[in-house]
This record gives C-alpha cells, structure tokens and sequence, in this order.
C-alpha cells in the first residue's frame, strides 16, 4: 500500500464538515458518551485513527477531528494559528458535530489547545486524559526537531528539504517504540497530509503561534485543577522529547494528582499503544 492510498482510506473513514467558517474533516467510531480527541503537531485526527475503534469495542464514542492548517482540514492564510485561535476553532467544532458534554483527551499542542476549550466552556467537560503534552508553557522549549520550524525563513526550508525517510527515521526514533505497529506508508502520509495543500505554510504559522506566556500557563493549570471533571494523566514513558521526569511530573503537579498512569511508549502513544489508551479513557469515563 501506499501513503496515497493510506490517505484515501483514511478520508473514507470520515467526512467534512464546517466550524467557524473553515471546513475541516472528522472521523467518529461507536456509540455511547463522546469522546474527543485533540491532536498536536506534526500529526493530525489521522493519529487518532487506531485510538477509535478501540473507544468503540469500550462503549463510547470516539471523534476526532482536524484543527485548521493541518491533515485535511482548510488552511485559511489569515487565520489565527496561535492556542487560542485553536481553541476557538474546537468550540465551534463540538457545536457543530452537536456535542453538547464530551470526554476530552488531549496530546502535544493539543494539550493547550484542549484546554483553551476547557477554560470556555468547563461545564460541557466530562472528564480529561492528558496525553503527553506541556502545561509550564511559559519555560517550555520545543524539542530539537521541531525548533527549526519555528524559525522564519528557516522553517520553509526546512520542511521544503525534510524527506520521507528522514522522517521516517525520526518517527521511529523520537514516536514509535513498537517499529513494527506503523508500516512504511503511514509514516509516509504523516508527511504528505503536513504538506497537503499549502506545502506546510500553515504549520509553519502554527509552529510560530506558540503563547509561551505565564497566563497561559496561569489559565492551563487552572483548567487541570477546576474540579468539576475528573483528570488523569497516562504518559508515553520512553518520550525523549516530552520527557516523563520532566514533563509528565510538571503535568501532574499542575493537576494536583498523585499518580501518572505510563505505557511503554514515545511521543506518539496512540500509535503503538491504542488498547491501553482507551482502555485508560473509558477507566476514566466509567460505565457507558
């Protein structure tokens, strides 16, 4: 198979649909509560597509869907990339997809986006599963792959030059634990739906959207710590970017939580690790 038909498979899978004035895409599994999925960067609802079947086969309703500039979602050139923007964008998305109370489980920059959410509408919040994400935004450094996209000039080239088997190599070193879980042409359509489109222009301005401000980081900690859903926090412990030590911990104590749940896993848990994530969801989420 290849990363093309590994794409029009996945876009088989789902639908468009209209938020906010931008047309996006979303894929949605089971019944029962939903359960929405926010992804980060590079990725899009695409890295969800094993996490859904599983929160189907638990009873609830899995969604995931793709936030602006990024898989098969529109990429407006004005558009505001930064988390609050995002955030913005995801508050249409429930509306529109007639989500009135969700479970929400966040990843990466999916974290502040997610909680941007979170901090707008508290009482259509559930419950939350932190994924590997950073709360202590305003002292957080991206990790060495993903600095360079940030960087005016720099970033464009970067991408422009950034090759499959590159990538490849990087996903397996920095995302996958379980090598044999993701075959050749998935990892290859991560780079084709980054650059669908608009090359990546809109990544590029979500990658220099970053709010490294203490108020984000004041408004994301009140977000984990709001006491009207319950949060838990399940780690991919081998993450050499989003170190568990550092900021699995850093996540917890914004929490208040006494416990981290991990899986032997990197960055991108969801991929080699989609059972135990949704089974540590629907802990969380309780009977359907």
């Amino acid at each position: 198979m290849t990363s093309r038909e590994v794409i029009e498979r996945h876009r088989a899978a789902g639908r468009r649909f209209e938020a906010g004035g931008v047309g996006s895409f979303v894929r949605e599994e089971g019944g029962g509560e939903a359960v929405v999925c926010i992804h980060g960067v590079p990725t899009s609802c695409f890295l969800y597509r094993k996490v859904l079947p599983e929160l189907a086969q638990r009873g609830l309703r899995g969604v995931a869907f793709d936030l602006p500039g990024l898989g098969l979602a529109d990429r407006p050139a004005t558009y505001d990339y930064t988390w609050t923007g995002l955030g913005r964008f995801c508050i249409a998305a429930i509306d529109a997809l007639g989500l009135e109370r969700l479970h929400l489980v966040v990843h990466d920059i999916g974290g502040p986006v997610g909680f941007e959410l979170a901090a707008a509408a508290p009482d259509r919040v559930a419950s939350m599963t932190v994924l590997n994400t950073l709360v202590g935004v305003d002292t957080f450094k991206r990790p060495w792959p993903m600095e360079p996209f940030a960087r005016r000039g720099v970033g464009k080239l970067y991408l422009r030059t950034l090759s499959k088997p590159a990538f490849r190599t990087l996903m397996r070193q920095q995302g996958i634990e379980d090598r044999a879980a993701v075959s050749r042409a998935e990892l290859d359509a991560y780079v084709d739906l980054l650059r669908m489109g608009d090359g990546g222009r809109a990544f590029l301005k979500i990658m220099r959207g970053f709010e490294r401000t203490r108020e984000k980081r004041d408004l994301y900690t009140a977000v984990l710590r709001d006491g009207r859903y319950p949060v838990q926090i399940v780690w991919g412990a081998k993450d050499p970017a989003l170190k568990l030590e550092v900021h699995g911990e850093a996540a917890r104590r914004a929490a208040g939580l006494d416990e981290i749940h991990t899986v032997a896993a990197r960055h991108f848990l969801q991929e080699d690790h989609a059972p135990a994530v949704a089974q540590h969801i629907a802990n969380l989420a309780g009977p359907a």
